[in-house]
């Protein structure tokens, strides 16, 4: 009978060793916590809280060169980085708070110290600025001591290369919707992996074991429901990031005690 029980347990480590178990990040932060908004200091606080691997945000640089969350690629009818910080810090978000400065969320992300951050570089259509808010945040990001737990993304390749080249320790990952690089194209431009849309995947799950073949890693966004979790964790996906942290959680077998 012990040695019933036995094989069985063993069958059940097996088992749990063949499920992917992804890096779960809240998407702009674990925004559907009581209390919290998109892209806010209090939704960073509940992804910390409740034991993410990874909070997720959103970065502009405005006119006058202040690194600002924010998602939207417009505040008002107006493009965001033609804005001054001066004409966006009036917004408030819908639990209240401002729009947080990049500099007043790191300084709380600071407390979290076992908290990875995904910071997203929104796509400028000024590609100098854009190349201006690389240089400025990854320096802030530096300058913070945050950089052994820092991720990049970004829709822009431009962005991407940039952050891969002046901060080469660091993982980047293009964002797409349509898969619109490669496995290869990823590997040429020395990132890290992809991050793309669950729908591609569903359709090219065959894209997931080329990223891997080629050493590259996978992540996926935004997935909401558990039966799409489910298919992203069985086929190997690296990272999930959500807007239902503590669904994916659960899934994962990852609690916080």
């Amino acid at each position: 009978m012990r040695r019933f029980i036995l094989i069985v347990a063993m069958l059940c480590v097996a088992a749990t060793a063949l499920v992917a178990q992804p890096k779960v990040i809240a998407h702009r932060g674990f925004w559907k916590a009581e209390g919290c908004a998109q892209n806010s200091i209090s939704s960073l606080r509940a992804a910390g809280e409740l034991g993410c691997w990874g909070s997720e945000f959103d970065v502009w640089m405005t006119a006058d060169d202040h690194l600002i969350l924010y998602h939207d690629d417009e505040f008002e009818g107006r493009r965001v980085e033609e804005l001054t910080l001066e004409e966006m810090r009036h917004h408030r978000l819908e639990n209240g708070e401002e729009l947080p400065l990049l500099e007043e969320f790191l300084r709380v992300a600071q407390e979290y110290p076992e908290l990875h951050l995904v910071f997203e570089l929104k796509a400028h259509n000024n590609k100098e600025q854009e190349r201006k808010a690389v240089r400025a945040s990854v320096a802030m990001i530096e300058a913070m001591g945050l950089a052994g737990r820092t991720d990049y993304i970004s829709f822009s390749k431009d962005a991407c290369v940039e952050f891969a080249t002046i901060a080469p320790q660091a993982k980047v990952l293009f964002l797409s919707l349509t898969g619109a690089l490669s496995a290869e194209e990823i590997k040429d431009a020395n990132l890290s992996g992809a991050n793309y849309f669950h729908l591609f995947y569903r359709l090219f799950p065959r894209f997931i074991d080329r990223l891997h073949e080629c050493g590259l890693e996978a992540g996926v966004w935004t997935v909401n429901n558990k039966r799409t979790m489910r298919w992203m964790m069985k086929h190997s996906l690296d990272y999930i990031t959500t807007d239902h942290p503590d669904v994916a959680l659960s899934l994962t077998g990852i609690k916080k005690d």
